[in-house]
């Protein structure tokens, strides 16, 4: 069908005869003769075609598919488009055949373009042919090859696991398949391979890895889908320095062909939990950028501020970011002080630094000029910086000033690629009154005493990848020890007869021999979205989802027979009419 593609045609080529295949991505006509720009999936060459030899010629319209035969001749002298590979030449076409007509487009296939996404997804096939979707479509191919090509020279197994398993509580909402066979029963498809990878290491595999699909029912978000794609890796007699190792070798080659043009030296920076949280007010910190927490309760120790003096008195903390010399208005004053508010704080206390004069805000006169002096020079303050202040409990302080410093702030580079660790997550949280894991229930602690007197304080082995603010993936040196998993459900409130129904199968398997292990799952279409600069990881996926898990282009999901569903054993109940607003 074809000799060539499309890069392989360059200044070399002149004086060959040549078949090129592809569609047409413009047509224009000149003095009589037709210029075709012929794409295929690695570039764009132009070809002539004297409409008197080629009466189809004229029929040409874009996204039709054709092939070409003919010599490659150099373009005449002022005609030449340096920005294309091919473009100091030109196929004088002889012979052309139309393999396939187009109908009218839904939307230009151009980087360009102003379609909609609902109708980018519906037409998706016609989207992945616009130039950029296409290098994303490469980007992401080359991306697995190198994935792969590393961790196999690292002597990693790859290792499948099953699609359908049994429910276990890993953060999110399971998607549930029906058995047939065992009416009222179900499958559910895995959030991650957790339980089996661990297997894997009690079987005896030393190093497992999988480029494996996972599915989560959680809400969408841009990063966010109902399945993906993740790195997932696992070995056995590891322990954190073992994983960290591996999986920065892993990123920083995909990094490397995907970004060459960035250096980034190993091993990548540490950051705690808590240091993240006090620092930048979240546990996936952008770094491109100062504008850092700083903490301001010993400053304002004796303060007869009382907003300030009773939060502090209750345990609370004062905290505050310099934001830099950006305009403060009264209305952008209450925008921001609204915002701190949905977020969670009480409020937000704002000061415009003025020089050989006290900072100008509405709290100023209840603060002591040692309180103003310390306050500004603690957060390195000058002339025309705003200084934002909240006062509450600590976790709220940090995430609201750490969203306040997000909403603000602005990289130094913004093409620059930060990577970096966060280590030593809490091994529980509390939720609606009741204690759950942070990641995963089989993380293990750092000191198991500690987790059963005071779970709330007891730290993990856990560790999770952050690039430009975007959490990348997560992992922690896994619970080998039967009755340390066991202790971790009796905190978590699960029963031992559930434990026992739900996971006997699996603490059984930790009896025979476990290695101490540990790994790590790279969110694989998140990699990519950020090397390749995009915000939406529908960008990376060939055929995502919407923000509300539709398929718009086979219109999924979908009812089914009555006979597949009765099969089943399974009624769907009508969907209840919402209740009328009274009034």
């Amino acid at each position: 069908m074809r000799s060539h593609t499309a890069s392989q045609i360059v200044l070399q080529s002149v004086g060959e005869r040549v078949t090129l295949a592809g569609w047409v991505d413009r047509r224009r006509h000149h003095g009589g003769v037709a210029f075709v720009d012929l794409r295929d999936h690695t570039g764009v060459v132009q070809v002539v075609m004297e409409p008197q030899r080629f009466e189809e010629s004229v029929l040409l319209r874009r996204e039709y598919c054709i092939q070409v035969h003919g010599v490659i001749r150099r373009r005449p002298e002022g005609a030449e488009n340096p920005a294309m590979s091919s473009g100091m030449v030109e196929m004088d076409v002889e012979e052309l055949t139309i393999l396939s007509p187009s109908e009218e487009l839904p939307f230009p296939i151009e980087d360009r373009t102003d379609a909609e996404e609902l109708l980018r997804l519906e037409y998706r096939y016609l989207d992945l042919r616009r130039p950029r979707m296409a290098r994303n479509l490469a980007a992401r191919s080359l991306a697995l090859r190198t994935v792969r090509r590393t961790l196999e020279d690292m002597a990693f197994w790859e290792v499948e696991t099953p699609t359908l398993i049994r429910s276990t509580p890993e953060g999110a909402r399971d998607l549930l398949v029906p058995s047939r066979h065992n009416p009222g029963a179900f499958y559910a498809l895995p959030q991650s391979p957790q339980i089996y990878k661990q297997l894997l290491m009690v079987a005896g595999v030393d190093r497992y890895y999988q480029m494996c699909r996972c599915y989560r029912d959680e809400d969408f978000r841009a990063d966010r889908q109902l399945e993906f794609t993740q790195i997932d890796l696992e070995g056995a007699f590891w322990d954190q320095d073992d994983v960290l190792a591996a999986v920065e070798k892993v990123v920083m080659a995909v990094a490397s062909v995907l970004r060459p043009d960035q250096e980034i030296p190993v091993p990548l920076p540490r950051l705690t939990y808590g240091e993240a949280m006090a620092r930048y007010g979240t546990d996936k910190p952008d770094v491109r950028f100062g504008m850092q927490i700083q903490d301001l309760s010993d400053v304002f120790a004796g303060t007869g501020f009382r907003a300030f003096a009773n939060i502090l008195g209750s345990g609370g903390v004062v905290r505050g970011i310099n934001a830099g010399q950006i305009q403060m208005s009264r209305a952008r004053a209450d925008a921001l002080i609204a915002k701190a508010r949905q977020w969670g704080a009480g409020g937000l206390v704002w000061m415009v630094v003025r020089p050989q004069a006290p900072p100008r805000s509405p709290v100023a006169k209840f603060l002591s000029q040692v309180e103003l002096d310390s306050l500004v020079e603690r957060m390195g303050g000058t002339p025309g910086d705003v200084l934002l202040l909240v006062a509450d409990r600590e976790k709220t302080a940090a995430q609201t000033l750490g969203r306040l410093r997000l909403d603000l702030g602005t990289p130094d580079d913004p093409d620059s690629l930060e990577f970096l660790w966060v280590v030593d997550f809490p091994m529980f949280e509390e939720k609606d009154g009741e204690i759950t894991f942070l990641h995963h229930p089989f993380t293990s602690p750092t000191d198991v005493e500690q987790m059963v007197s005071r779970p709330l304080e007891s730290v993990a082995r856990s560790y999770d990848l952050v690039l430009n603010g975007v959490e990348l993936g997560s992992g922690s040196v896994r619970i080998h020890d039967p009755d340390t998993q066991r202790r971790v459900f009796e905190i978590m409130g699960i029963p031992e007869e559930e434990a026992e129904e739900r996971f006997g199968w699996f603490i059984k398997a930790l009896r025979y021999g476990a290695p101490p292990h540990a790994g790590f799952a790279v969110g694989f279409d998140r990699l990519v979205a950020v090397l390749r600069g995009v915000s939406s990881i529908r960008e990376i996926i060939p055929f995502p989802k919407t923000q509300t898990g539709a398929e718009p282009l086979s219109s999924s999901p979908a009812a089914v027979d009555r006979e597949q569903l009765a099969e089943l054993g399974i009624a769907v109940a009508p969907r209840r009419a919402r209740a009328k607003p009274s009034g």
